[in-house]
């Protein structure tokens, strides 16, 4: 089809001499599609998705209606012109045309609004024809039948009718199942079938038991001369003229082509049903598309093969050859399919084909869960009453229990050999806003990706893990329409920032979905990634650190029956497993960090306002709370040289009072404080500079010129003079710590934080 500027639609059916004219901003989304329109169920003039149209119709007596969502545009003052803005919009559109005198619907004129995908028909059929067949093994999973009967319960609803024919004409409607249909009728299976004939008994050949009791009582008889051997020997006087003898013929009259022409009668039967109901509901794009697939049925029926087969009354799914043969099996799948089908409901679908749309980005969305499904089913342990539950008997009939807004949950359990893990892939979970930590949920505004992964070990609860730090959220979003992926997410210039700042201020965002990625990944709690997908060919996986989560990332998920690239994600979500198993991952530690540090607020008086070193190079890990500090006491002025000079410091050990208690605190303590008698205060801070403690004998005290050592093994540290200006001149009082002990223990050693040191900084 050659784009077109203007396009002119007659409109006498309305009135006499009326026409429409649409003439297109852009160049290239105008087109009249003519005869080839009807290849496609479509309507014959055509516009594009996204893009803008004005129109105006000659009479001006007559104006456009509404349609909703603000597509078509009335000038406010002459209502016979305006502009036709189809937006996310995509299938028929069928504009009421109004008459302005009597405010009545006069007529209407179909307009089809093509996708800016140009394979979206084959997406939109491939991937409603794939939720049809899944929806078709679920049941059949749930009650697996040895037999059905073939009187089919079609309901009448007219709200629901065109639904369940958008489901089976995307199993019918195929080029597969033409072939699969003509593969049988040039080539069905036979069987030999016995055929009664009437002969003169001269020419009879082969006699059984019936011909022998012919013999004997058989009408219409001729009297044997007396010489005859039958008559000398066996006494028959007469013989009849004609005898009734069987004999072998090939036959086409077999259980499974009376299946095939029972089908196809099916299909005809609800096809037929479907234009009725379309003619009387004015649905002429139901209409439409049933009589082209009334013809095509019809058309196969013709068939020679089929005049010679009966009609049947059950079938037998056992049969070899409707499961194994080529064209048989795929009119066995495919019947199945629309015997279910004709009775499944499907909410979600109103957002997808009600009044005529091809909602093929929301249609991807569901596509989509059935992919994953697949997948998580293949490397999880997904309980199977949760599946089941995905198709529920409903007064309406079954119910595809899949829908936008619906939360959709489904559990399973992953075991690695060395680790256990309890796995739920939601669909559509909303995650709360405004939620206190440590509460799941968003911190801000209400989020709902599309799709879920949550991880969490086995043997706690779900709320547990989330209080815990314990679970892990990775989301996925389905994104149909992302054309360029090295946009989406590789905005790095300056000048396309300029560009972005330019095009926001006309209301145009086109990183809209990086944005929601961020948004996912930043705002719900204990999320680890956030990743797009979409049916392009280019994956990305941006790592926040080192491993493989926190991310963010796009995965191509293509509908195609044989090349999805799913497989791409699949080696993602193994790689996520894996990482899981991984005990020591920095993710790991981070968790509990968080965990260990958010578990409860902050106490309003522990701040730390004091002038404390910056906490870079040396001094990095300078966290008070964390940061600890020994108080030691020192006996007299030639012990405090020896400290001076040798930049030792020496502790008792053993089980004596006063010895040195080895704890956590005391082994990674940062600073010395010391003191003597009868000191209030102390401002003589060093720092130590040995990795930890060493335990010399007396004589090696001795001889590093230690005064007078009483005890046979001591703890060493070494030490340095603090030189950080924010220390200098500063006094503590250190009678006031917690681990403080007056009287004769006060020259025992302890430990406390920096941070309690320096709330009892001397003012």
């Amino acid at each position: 089809m050659k784009p077109l500027p203007h396009i002119e639609i007659n409109l006498n059916s309305v009135s006499e001499g009326l026409r429409l004219w649409i003439d297109a901003r852009r160049s290239d989304s105008l087109f009249d599609a003519g005869d080839n329109s009807k290849e496609n169920y479509e309507a014959r003039f055509q516009l594009v998705e996204g893009c803008f149209y004005d129109y105006q119709l000659n009479f001006p007596n007559y104006m456009l209606g509404d349609v909703g969502e603000n597509i078509i545009q009335q000038h406010r003052r002459t209502t016979y012109l305006g502009t036709i803005a189809p937006n996310i919009f995509v299938g028929t559109l069928s504009i009421p045309i109004i008459d302005k005198n009597t405010q009545k619907e006069c007529g209407n004129i179909e307009l089809e609004v093509q996708s800016v995908k140009s394979g979206y028909r084959d997406d939109y059929r491939d991937m409603l024809e794939t939720i049809t067949e899944k929806c078709t093994d679920l049941l059949l999973k749930a009650n697996s039948p040895v037999s059905h009967h073939f009187e089919v319960d079609y309901t009448k609803n007219p709200k629901t009718l065109y639904q369940r024919f958008a489901f089976i004409k995307s199993v019918i409607g195929t080029d597969e199942f033409v072939e699969a249909v003509h593969r049988i009728a040039t080539s069905p299976v036979t069987q030999w079938a016995e055929v009664s004939e009437s002969k003169d008994i001269r020419n009879a050949r082969r006699f059984s038991n019936a011909s022998i009791k012919e013999l004997l009582k058989g009408g219409k008889r001729t009297k044997l001369p007396a010489s005859q051997f039958l008559r000398e020997n066996y006494g028959l006087k007469t013989l009849p003229e004609r005898i009734t003898t069987a004999q072998k013929t090939d036959s086409v009259d077999t259980p499974e082509n009376r299946f095939i022409k029972h089908a196809l009668e099916s299909f005809l039967k609800f096809c037929t049903e479907i234009k009725k109901k379309g003619e009387e509901f004015g649905h002429k794009k139901m209409q439409n598309e049933s009589e082209l697939l009334i013809r095509e049925l019809e058309s196969q029926l013709h068939h020679s093969v089929f005049n010679d087969i009966s009609r049947p009354t059950t079938l037998k799914l056992n049969s070899p050859v409707l499961q194994r043969k080529e064209g048989y099996r795929e009119v066995l799948r495919v019947w199945l399919m629309f015997d279910l089908a004709a009775k499944l409901i499907w909410k979600g679908g109103d957002e997808v084909y009600s009044g005529g749309k091809k909602d093929i980005a929301t249609l991807y969305e569901y596509w989509l869960f059935f992919k994953l499904l697949d997948l998580l089913q293949s490397i999880f342990q997904i309980e199977p009453r949760d599946v089941s539950e995905l198709i529920q008997e409903t007064p309406d009939g079954l119910n595809l229990q899949i829908k936008q807004g619906k939360f959709t949950p489904l559990r399973g359990i992953y075991n690695s050999g060395s680790r256990k893990l309890n796995i739920q892939f939601n669909y559509n979970r909303s995650f709360t806003g405004r939620k206190n930590y440590p509460e799941s949920g968003s911190w801000t505004t209400a989020l709902r990706p599309d799709y879920t992964l949550s991880f969490w070990p086995l043997g706690i609860s779900q709320s547990q893990a989330e209080l815990q730090e314990l679970i892990v959220h990775v989301h996925f979003d389905a994104k149909y329409k992302i054309a360029n992926l090295t946009e989406f997410l590789e905005q790095n210039l300056v000048d396309n920032l300029d560009e972005e700042k330019s095009e926001n201020r006309k209301g145009l965002y086109k990183n809209a979905d990086l944005l929601k990625m961020h948004a996912y990944k930043d705002a719900i709690r204990r999320t680890g990634g956030a990743y797009v997908l979409y049916p392009g060919d280019k994956s990305i996986n941006q790592k926040g650190f080192h491993e493989i989560i926190p991310g963010l990332g796009a995965f191509p998920v293509r509908p195609s029956k044989t090349d999805s690239g799913i497989g791409e994600l699949k080696a993602f979500i193994l790689e996520i497993l894996d990482h899981f198993i991984n005990r020591a991952s920095q993710r790991e530690k981070m968790a509990f960090r968080t965990f260990d540090i958010y578990q409860y607020p902050p106490d309003p008086d522990s701040g730390i306002r004091e002038s404390l070193p910056e906490a870079y190079h040396s001094n990095r890990g300078l966290i008070p709370d964390e940061t600890y500090v020994l108080v030691g006491f020192y006996n007299s002025e030639e012990q405090y040289e020896w400290i001076k000079s040798k930049g030792l410091y020496n502790f008792r050990m053993g089980s004596g009072k006063g010895s040195l208690v080895l704890d956590k605190e005391t082994v990674s303590s940062r600073y010395l404080l010391l003191h003597t008698h009868r000191d209030k205060h102390s401002g003589d801070l060093w720092r130590i500079v040995s990795k930890g403690p060493r335990v010399f004998s007396k004589d090696d005290l001795r001889k590093k010129g230690y005064p007078s050592p009483s005890q046979d093994n001591y703890l060493v540290i070494e030490l340095e003079k603090v030189t950080d200006p924010e220390f200098a001149a500063v006094k503590w009082n250190f009678k006031n710590l917690n681990n403080y002990s007056s009287g004769r223990a006060s020259a025992f050693p302890f430990t406390t934080s920096l941070s309690e040191l320096m709330r009892n900084k001397v003012r």
